[in-house]
């Protein structure tokens, strides 16, 4: 098992990658748009509310008693922020590289690069060119303001009741008349909020936040024209319509959640190069919020956005106080895995072909493990079986997911939580089935997301949070412990003195069977 120094150390080396680069889950296609008529409203500042809009207030009592509601932050103790290099390196540039890229894996700014290197072309840099790297410096500091509690970033308990279609239809902002294209399916804004909501486990309320935030979209009938494809004001071709800006976005909110929680982020590099030195008192929750807004800031935007006047107060006018939701702990100290066994039939012999990576794209948790069928079959649905690693309820079942609820509740934003991913929609289970461990589930395939080959995609959270493959409660099956090299898709199974290596292939090194 990977121990948590070198977990901190080689994570650190993808703070900055958005977008992941080989294996499972990109955004999906291009968003093509259409609006109804929603008649004439008035337009206000992109970041401004309409006024007379009343902000909802949270009902405890609707909560089943599972939270604690809390006025005010509650405190953490400071985090031991990464310790950052006192001496000049020398880094000899790799295919795949961008000034972005190293400017994030040694915690400057792609300025501060450029300053020390003669560099023609920025955006096109040569493999194998030696780079000296500056030690790294800070123009700024960032509060110890507290913006939301961890619970309101994760879709966990708190937040799983909430009626995203009723709250945006209430508000009759533009959100509430626009549908884009999905998937191939015309799909409403609420859906599209509900599906990244979903996919990448980040709270819709705070996904509406931001996205009002940034343009207007859930209160304003006419925001500003040019939000009108780039609604979070993210100006990138391939970013273009509400399902990939919130995709990015959401992406970005797990990132900085789940990089702080294993303590490796030290600083945030603004749109503009600014270097924002952390404040090691502030929480998950905060820092995923700060890590997102560094994307969307400048200098000049950073200091008001991150305050009490900024998206805290966007938040609150439309949900009310953040921290009156928070649900405390998330994550029990004493936390442990239910008994779950292989995910296919037994006989069947199946290839470990990744270890710990990205439960949902780049940002989350590495809580997936991934397994491909016997058959070969390219990205055809395999004839084998997926199968259940537990008892529980099928709660969700399209775009080529599975989500399997195993605390009886039928609610997978709470207790434990099974994500089943790229099973085809061929004889996949339906919602509402009672399925005991070893049922089948549906077939390995291609379906959802991008994938570079038939295979399984196997992922735990727990209210909502993804749960790392590696971290100190590993996945567990048939015995067999998930165990991780501190590098993404690297790892191991290891039962007893058996271990069987993950390869992005077939080999007797990593078959595995019940």
């Amino acid at each position: 098992m990977v121990n948590r120094t070198t977990m901190k150390r080689h994570l650190g080396v993808f703070l900055l990658i958005l977008v992941l680069l080989s294996g499972c889950y990109q955004p999906g296609p291009g968003a093509k748009v259409w609006v109804a008529s929603s008649g004439e409203g008035a337009s206000n500042s992109a970041q401004g509310l309409e006024a007379g809009a009343a902000a909802e207030t949270p009902d405890p009592s609707g909560w089943g008693g599972a939270a604690n509601a809390l006025q005010t932050p509650t405190p953490n103790a400071p985090i031991t922020l990464p310790t950052l290099r006192s001496k000049v390196v020398y880094y000899t540039v790799q295919s795949g590289d961008t000034l972005a890229k190293i400017a994030g894996r040694y915690q400057v700014s792609v300025s501060q690069i450029l300053q020390e290197n003669t560099i023609a072309n920025p955006d096109v840099i040569e493999v194998g060119v030696t780079l000296l790297i500056p030690t790294p410096s800070f123009d700024l500091s960032a509060p110890s303001f507290k913006i939301i509690p961890d619970s309101e970033l994760v879709y966990g308990p708190v937040n799983a009741g909430f009626d995203i279609g009723t709250f945006v239809a209430s508000r009759n902002g533009y959100l509430a008349f626009y549908a884009e294209e999905v998937d191939g399916v015309m799909t409403p804004g609420a859906d599209v909020v509900a599906r990244i909501a979903l996919e990448y486990s980040v709270n819709p309320r705070l996904l509406l936040a931001v996205l009002e935030y940034q343009s207007g979209w859930v209160t304003q009938k006419s925001p500003d024209s040019e939000t009108l494809s780039y609604p979070l004001r993210v100006y990138d071709a391939s970013r273009e319509g509400l399902y990939r800006q919130l995709a990015l976005a959401a992406n970005i909110l797990n990132e900085g959640y789940y990089l702080w929680q294993i303590e490796a982020i030290s600083i945030w590099t603004l749109s503009d190069s600014t270097v924002v030195q952390a404040d090691p008192t502030i929480n998950a929750g905060t820092a995923g919020v700060l890590n997102l807004l560094r994307y969307l800031t400048t200098a000049e935007t950073w200091e008001t956005a991150v305050s009490e006047n900024g998206l805290y107060a966007t938040f609150t006018h439309l949900f009310g106080t953040p921290f009156y939701y928070a649900y405390e702990p998330l994550i029990p100290a004493d936390l442990t895995q239910p008994a779950l066994q292989l995910p296919f039939e037994a006989g069947d012999v199946w290839a470990f072909t990744a270890g710990p990576h990205a439960g949902w794209d780049s940002g989350s948790a590495w809580a997936a493990l991934d397994f491909a069928p016997p058959d070969d079959v390219g990205c055809y649905p395999s004839a084998h079986w997926a199968a259940a690693v537990a008892a529980g309820e099928v709660v969700y079942s399209d775009n080529g997911i599975v989500i399997q609820d195993l605390d009886g509740d039928g609610v997978w934003q709470t207790g434990w939580s099974i994500l089943y991913m790229h099973i085809s929609s061929w004889e996949r289970v339906a919602v509402g089935t009672s399925l005991a461990a070893g049922d089948q589930v549906g077939h390995a395939s291609c379906e959802g997301g991008v994938s570079t080959g038939t295979h399984l995609h196997l992922a735990r959270r727990y209210n909502g949070a993804w749960i790392a493959a590696d971290g100190s409660l590993p996945f567990v099956m048939d015995g067999w412990v998930s165990a991780g090299y501190g590098v993404e898709y690297d790892g191991s199974l290891i039962k007893g003195d058996r271990t069987v290596e993950a390869w992005d292939g077939r080999s007797a090194f990593n078959a595995i069977q019940r």
